[in-house]
């Protein structure tokens, strides 16, 4: 664990599990709405309603003065690698079932583990290493590289969101990490609200009126460049409903993040899994193909690995100190 952090791995499990629930919810939500409105519209109402709550937490957790920051150039970058994976996600969701894509980002642990290496000092031995590796060919067999794009669900392209959506939202926690130490988790999630309403007000200037999605039929780019809709009333509750959970992910996820190692709390968010499973067969009546069985299977197997592998090595290291005294 590097030097001067939190480390309080019960609370921080806790805080990464309440996270994890939330984004399953607000997924499902998103993908229900992709069909007939623009993401940028999504992410702006979620954001503005989202941003409220966050302000809320930052008075609570001590006031206005703790939104001041002696380190803004990380904030605004933490900020856009958030609203990347979130974009390249949630394109990838219009056109492939939830579970799939939500199969492919579970790269990111594995991300987080490796990156934490560099980025924040954190020791990974050979064996963890080796079962990252492990998780790293689920992700492969999931991209079906034997298969022609005639018989893929969506194109390559496609295919590859969940996986850079999955690095950026990696290095997007290894920066809450560094940040955390001096930020409280409110104000974490203040800063991300804010970019995210910032990059999307951009994207209606450039793209509100629909002209970049008029030629053609792709899912994706249609969801990704659409014009804006003025919502019906039964879409208000839902748009409220993602604000609220907008919130909530900003605050646990960055709380989490927070309290302990990147490689402990990371193993903890393949609970977003089966819920995704649930989720895609319950709202769309879509059950996952067998690659992705088996990529589910070796992504959750490597990462659960890592993470008992790690608990092994900090029992080991506290009865080494114990037993000097």
């Amino acid at each position: 664990m590097t030097e001067g952090f939190q480390n309080r791995a019960g609370l921080a499990i806790a805080f990464v599990l309440g996270g994890v629930a939330a984004i399953s919810v607000n997924d499902m939500l998103i993908k229900q709405l992709s069909g007939g409105y623009p993401l940028h519209q999504i992410v702006f109402s979620r954001s503005a309603i989202g941003i409220l709550f966050s302000l809320i937490l930052v008075k609570i957790e001590g006031g206005w003065h703790l939104l001041k920051t002696d380190q803004p150039a990380l904030h605004i970058l933490r900020g856009l690698l958030v609203v990347v994976a979130n974009m390249t996600f949630f394109v990838a969701l219009a056109a492939l079932p939830l579970a799939d894509a939500t199969a492919l980002f579970f790269a990111a642990p594995l991300f987080i583990t490796l990156l934490s290496i560099p980025m924040l000092g954190e020791k990974v031995g050979p064996i963890r290493m080796a079962a990252v590796f492990v998780g790293f060919i689920g992700v492969v067999i999931m991209q079906r590289p034997w298969a022609g794009t005639e018989t893929l669900q969506a194109s390559r392209l496609v295919l590859l969101m969940p996986i850079i959506a999955a690095l950026t939202y990696a290095l997007n926690q290894l920066l809450t990490r560094k940040l955390g130490v001096k930020a409280k988790a409110s104000v974490l999630s203040v800063y991300i609200q804010a970019v995210f309403i910032v990059v999307s007000v951009g994207f209606f200037i450039v793209a509100g009126d629909g002209r970049f999605a008029a030629d053609t039929a792709n899912p994706s780019v249609q969801f990704l460049l659409r014009a804006w809709v003025w919502p019906p009333q039964e879409d208000w509750l839902v748009f409220g409903g993602l604000g609220l959970n907008a919130a909530i992910i900003g605050y646990a996820l960055s709380q989490a993040y927070r309290l302990a190692d990147a490689a402990t709390v990371a193993p903890f968010e393949y609970v977003g899994l089966p819920l995704a499973v649930f989720w895609g067969l319950v709202i769309f009546g879509d059950l996952p193909e067998w690659e992705v069985w088996v990529g589910i299977a070796l992504i959750i197997g490597s990462g659960l690995f890592v993470f008992l592998r790690e608990r092994q090595k900090a029992r080991q290291v506290k009865g080494r100190v114990r037993g000097r005294f």
